[in-house]
Order: C-alpha cells, then structure tokens, then sequence
C-alpha cells in the first residue's frame, strides 16, 4: 500500500532512506568521509521536515502492513516539471516490484500536479539503476561531475 507520509512518519522514512542508499554507498565505496552529502548520509529527520513543512513536497511510503519499506517524494520545479528524489526501497524487500510501483504512482502524482516531465538524478556509475529507469521510460539527458562527490552525477527525464 502506498500512503502519503505525516509527520510522525519522517523518522521511519529516514531509516528506509539512509539503509536502502547505503548499499548503493558500500557497492561502489561511498563512506561519510569522502561523500558526506549523499543521500545515505546526509538524510535527516531535520531535512525532511523541511522538505515536508517548507517546501511542501509530496512525500509517499509503501507500507508492508504498518511498517514503511519504500520512500519517495516530489519536487516541484518550474515549467510544469518535478524533481523525483530519493525513490528506495529496504533491500530486503527488493525484487518484488515495489519500485516500480513507487515509481508509477510518482509519476500518477506529478500528473496530477500539472507537471508534464519528471527529472532524476542518479549515480551514473549506476549502470543497473540506469538501465532500470530507461526501461521505465526514462531518457539520460546528461552529466555533471561535482567535487563533493566521489562520482558523476547522471540526470535522466521521463515525458509524463
């Protein structure tokens, strides 16, 4: 089941965040030293209340019964597009389409916000996340290279 997070829901949502993006830091060799601002280290329960109370992003969790296993949210940019950020689910519940199923109610969501295009920004050394987002309708648009991280940022983007 897919819900729209509250606020007392914020902590669980940083564990599944922090633990589903920490096997993307131990597969390519991220650590808090030399990537502090990646997703796995860098969510915070202060961050995304922000991003709930101030930015006023949608924000979503697959539940397994009461437990939240799958996180995502929204943010809306200019010229009728959004920004998808930190789609995840735990690895335990991976390979069960999950994702998926996060990703088309993204997707049902940003439509029906008005928004005609959805971004994303991946690790482009990701070449089995990338692959996964191109055959949901995704297309790569381009690289940035940042000297905070210890990897190229890819950005892909689906028409909605």
């Amino acid at each position: 089941m897919i819900k729209e997070i509250q606020t007392n829901d914020i902590p669980a949502c940083v564990s599944v965040i922090r633990a589903s993006f920490l096997t993307v830091a131990d597969a390519f060799g991220f650590t808090r030293e030399n990537a502090p601002r990646f997703t796995a280290f860098a969510t915070t329960v202060e961050r995304l209340t922000y991003h709930m109370t101030v930015e006023r992003r949608p924000m979503y969790a697959y539940c397994d019964g009461d437990k939240i296993i799958g996180y995502y949210s929204l943010a809306l940019q200019e010229n009728h597009a959004c920004e998808l950020n930190n789609l995840c689910v735990l690895p335990e519940y991976r390979h069960r389409h999950i994702g998926e199923k996060l990703l088309n109610n993204a997707c049902e969501k940003a439509r029906a916000l008005g928004c005609v295009k959805i971004n994303i920004g991946i690790v482009e050394e990701n070449t089995t996340l990338r692959a996964w987002y191109e055959k949901m309708g995704f297309r790569h648009t381009g690289t940035q290279k940042f000297d905070f991280f210890p990897f190229t940022c890819g950005y892909m983007e689906k028409r909605l």
